[in-house]
């Protein structure tokens, strides 16, 4: 670990805008850029779980815009996602509407209204200052341990097929769930497929291939929607960067889906699941003990 801090403290030192540092780091940021979107070919969630530490600690981005940031990649990988599972007839229109649109309008707000104004110290514990990016980055951290345990549970909740009775949804409930899961993901920068779709099982009881499906929508709207009513108005957004990596992220998809069709997905799953807790560590142990 202290080889490790200090690795990171010499990269730390180096000046974004040289030469040099997009020498060492841009093609092995685009590297991760497709990484992004072959997790989310795979899997159909979990791309900005990678995407926020990589604008943050590799890009030595600043959390507000790497959350922004992370929102569009999101965004657009998610769209390419939903086309095919539109094809395939696995998207809930009805659920997109009902737990989509309070999440699109809570991402907005949060991104709008929230983000802009928080204070670079949120409060004191004693002597210690949590800052913004304390408070942004280990929430990120915290919501992805649910995400992992997500991954590794093997979804139990599934509809017959042949059975024609209407399930009747508790809309109440996919309401306020939508603005909670909305909220939180729009703090964060993250598309939240990874709380979507064990959620709208749950509330729902649709099958996992139909809640891979609508979560895909819903990512892809409420992230979209949320980033340019939101930090394009308000925040300085460098295309020359944002579009490349975007655009190598979209490749990973096309690798995922493609990849997909030769690894069973309960196995990438368990193995993503461990992942997550191993990048919450992570960001843990560099916003609260470096």
């Amino acid at each position: 670990m202290l080889i490790c801090k200090k690795i990171i403290q010499v990269y730390n030192s180096l000046n974004p805008s040289s030469t040099i540092f997009f020498i060492l780091i841009e093609p092995i940021g685009y590297f991760f850029a497709v990484l992004i979107g072959i997790i989310l070919g795979l899997i159909g969630a979990g791309g900005s779980i990678l995407a926020v530490p990589v604008f943050t600690y590799l890009f030595l981005i600043d959390e507000k815009l790497a959350t922004g940031y992370s929102l569009f990649v999101v965004g657009f990988s998610a769209l390419l996602g939903s086309l095919k599972q539109f094809q395939k007839g696995n998207i809930n229109f009805e659920i997109v509407f009902i737990f989509g649109l309070p999440a699109i309008l809570s991402v907005t707000a949060v991104r709008s209204f929230l983000i802009p104004v928080l204070p670079d110290v949120l409060f004191q514990i004693g002597d210690m200052s949590i800052t913004r990016r304390m408070g942004v980055l280990g929430l990120f951290a915290i919501i992805m341990l649910p995400a992992a345990y997500s991954m590794l549970k093997v979804p139990k909740y599934n509809v017959p097929r042949k059975s024609s009775k209407r399930l009747g949804y508790n809309y109440l409930l996919i309401i306020v769930e939508g603005i909670i899961i909305g909220g939180v993901t729009g703090f964060v920068g993250a598309g939240g497929g990874f709380l979507i779709i064990p959620a709208l099982i749950f509330l729902t009881k649709i099958n996992i291939k139909t809640a891979i499906g609508t979560s895909l929508v819903i990512v892809t709207l409420k992230s979209l929607i949320g980033f340019f009513l939101g930090d394009s108005l308000l925040m300085p957004i460098d295309w020359s960067f944002l579009l490349p990596f975007t655009f190598f992220a979209l490749f990973g998809v096309f690798i995922g889906n493609y990849l997909g069709n030769y690894f069973g997905n309960s196995k990438l799953r368990k193995l993503f699941g461990y992942f997550i807790f191993v990048m919450a560590g992570f960001i843990i142990y560099m916003e609260f003990t470096t």
